[in-house]
């Protein structure tokens, strides 16, 4: 990155916050709206996970990408809640595959309410959200989203292949990072651009901001996993090593410990001993895989903030390079 970009304004969280809580206001009051179904355990499961916080990083990006084009209005607020109820299904579904029974710091949906329940009202979700995608009437939005559920789909079942898999890797996790996270982003920032008429490089060049960003979001999310404090993550630490996920630093590890190293992690990874946590901690310090999985994450941040160049400048734009920075340097 060149002094010139170094020093270009990067708004801080609470700005891009501000800058987009009118829009993700509407969008909030939208989802409430759409939420609302006549099985009443549909209603109980769809409110406990969408009302137990979060950044709602996915449909801001939608609302921001359309500011930075010119406007941000009611189309703007109906694909941000149609991100927002895909990311919603997915963590449903992904609670249920993963067995985790902590998320936000709450129980989740399958621990409450049960594997079925959880999995039907992911459905749910998902149908609710083409719905939505099929009143807007823009063909080009329609393809956009199937084609980005379908590769999310394509992910959960790639992550599920490398589970307690130890010869996960880096390439392959990768691949399935750009599935699960990276192709959301970038959806949601190249529709914020599609429906403020923008042309079709410009909504290329959003899609490779979000895209780079999925990508830096979800390495710096795995870096935490191993360095957060727990009640901070919302989750319990180790949740990946439990699972037989080899993450980033993990992949590292294998990669440059001592052979008798390798061979223990890789019989941990198997086994998915969480209980081996601190075994992993200190494999990972002394191979320096926290800090080649942050410089990753920083290079992908970095790659996000190149994709705006040329862009008109304006406070949406500095708050999308803002999100770049959060993403990466995030404590929770």
């Amino acid at each position: 990155m060149s002094v010139v970009e170094s020093f270009r304004p990067r708004a801080s969280l609470a700005q891009i916050q501000a800058l987009a809580a009118a829009d993700m206001a509407a969008v909030d009051a939208l989802i409430r709206t759409r939420l609302s179904s006549d099985v009443i355990l549909i209603n109980q499961i769809a409110d406990h996970i969408i009302s137990a916080g979060g950044k709602r990083l996915r449909p801001m990006l939608t609302v921001l990408a359309g500011q930075a084009c010119g406007s941000a209005g009611p189309a703007h607020h109906q694909l941000a809640a149609i991100i927002e109820f895909i990311h919603t299904s997915t963590l449903l579904h992904d609670d249920v595959v993963d067995e985790s029974d902590l998320r936000r710091g709450r129980s989740t949906a399958n621990a409450v309410w049960g594997n079925a329940a959880s999995v039907l009202v992911g459905d749910f979700l998902y149908s609710r959200s083409f719905q939505l995608m099929v009143e807007l009437d823009r063909m080009e939005i329609m393809q956009i989203l199937a084609d980005t559920t379908n590769r999310i789909a394509e992910g959960e079942v790639l992550q599920l292949l490398h589970v307690h898999n130890p010869e996960t890797n880096e390439p392959a996790y990768l691949r399935v990072i750009e599935r699960k996270t990276a192709v959301l982003f970038a959806a949601a920032s190249q529709l914020g651009a599609l429906a403020a008429d923008a042309n079709a490089p410009v909504q290329q060049q959003l899609y490779r901001f979000g895209l780079n960003l999925g990508f830096a979001f979800q390495i710096a999310d795995d870096v935490l996993d191993y360095t957060a404090d727990a009640a901070d993550l919302g989750k319990n630490l180790g949740d990946d090593l439990a699972e037989g996920k080899a993450t980033l630093p993990l992949i590292h590890a294998i990669q440059h410990a001592a052979p008798d190293v390798q061979a223990r992690l890789r019989e941990i990874i198997q086994n998915g001993d969480a209980e081996a946590m601190p075994e992993v901690l200190a494999a990972i310090r002394s191979s320096g895989g926290l800090e080649y999985s942050r410089r990753r994450a920083e290079e992908y941040a970095e790659a996000a903030e190149r994709a705006l160049d040329g862009l008109p400048e304006n406070d949406a734009i500095d708050a999308l390079r803002g999100l770049a920075r959060y993403a990466v340097e995030r404590k929770h």
